[in-house]
């Protein structure tokens, strides 16, 4: 049923975590109702795959005891028709986050992960929003995460720090200026608050695809539209070196005005 290369490292194991994740969340998002109409009561149990290219397939159970890999929640098509569509959806998100985290620890069983590794590859997974939570709506990260996440973005990878004050992206790479310890304390809150709102909400100005914690992105000085930075070819180690970023659109309208 799988066909792919049989990931052995922490890298691979978390590459093909994401390539199923991809898939799964098509499944129950963009492909709901593809998934929903394949998943027939009347039919035997099936399962929900996510696959390591970012595709899925419902299907029957593997025959063989015990299957190469630990297997998805079985008949998930007999419940459909038994409650609402969106409350299905939503455990049938529960139980594939379940599986995921199962297929990524078989490979670190199998394959010797020691206590660091497994503790690397659970944190990188930990980074990523579950996909009840993409498929519900509810993906959040706490305080501490976002405001960590916001720093690292404003000083390593050239985006721009959101300021309490202005509520505007800020045009250097710095942090923001240093008050008594109340106000600092505000200020940060209230920023990871409005950074975490804003990642939920950002795509990525050249591909569409929505923000990923794990990606590096960089906002246009002009437009004040995010980009992933593979999308318009800008690393971190050229963003720092970078003090008003124009996108490649930005850039192109300024050269045919002049």
């Amino acid at each position: 049923m799988e066909g792919h290369p049989i990931p052995r490292t922490v890298e691979e194991v978390f590459s093909d975590f994401r390539g199923r994740r991809a898939g799964l969340i098509k499944a129950l998002s963009t492909d709901v109702q593809k998934f929903y109409h394949q998943c027939d009561p009347e039919k035997e149990n099936l399962c929900l795959y996510g696959l390591p290219n970012e595709t899925w397939e419902v299907n029957l159970p593997v025959e063989e005891v015990p299957p190469e890999l630990p297997e998805p929640a079985l008949g998930i098509n007999f419940a459909r028709d038994g409650m609402l569509e969106k409350d299905w959806i939503s455990l049938v998100a529960v139980h594939s986050d379940s599986w995921l985290i199962s297929v990524a620890f078989y490979f670190g069983a199998r394959f010797g992960f020691g206590k660091n590794e497994r503790k690397r590859l659970f944190q990188m997974i930990n980074d990523l929003p579950t996909i009840f939570e993409v498929v519900t709506g509810n993906a959040k990260q706490s305080k501490d995460q976002s405001a960590n996440h916001n720093s690292s973005r404003s000083k390593s990878s050239g985006t721009k720090p959101r300021h309490s004050e202005s509520h505007t992206k800020a045009s250097k790479m710095s942090p923001p200026p240093k008050e008594d310890d109340e106000s600092e304390e505000e200020d940060d809150e209230q920023g990871a608050s409005e950074e975490e709102d804003d990642e939920q909400g950002a795509v990525c100005g050249a591909c569409g695809d929505n923000y990923g914690g794990d990606e590096f992105w960089i906002c246009c000085d002009a437009c004040e539209k995010w980009f992933h930075g593979k999308c318009v070819k800008i690393t971190p180690a050229k963003a720092e070196n970078i003090k008003h970023y124009k996108c490649p659109s930005c850039s192109t309208s300024k050269k045919i005005k002049a």
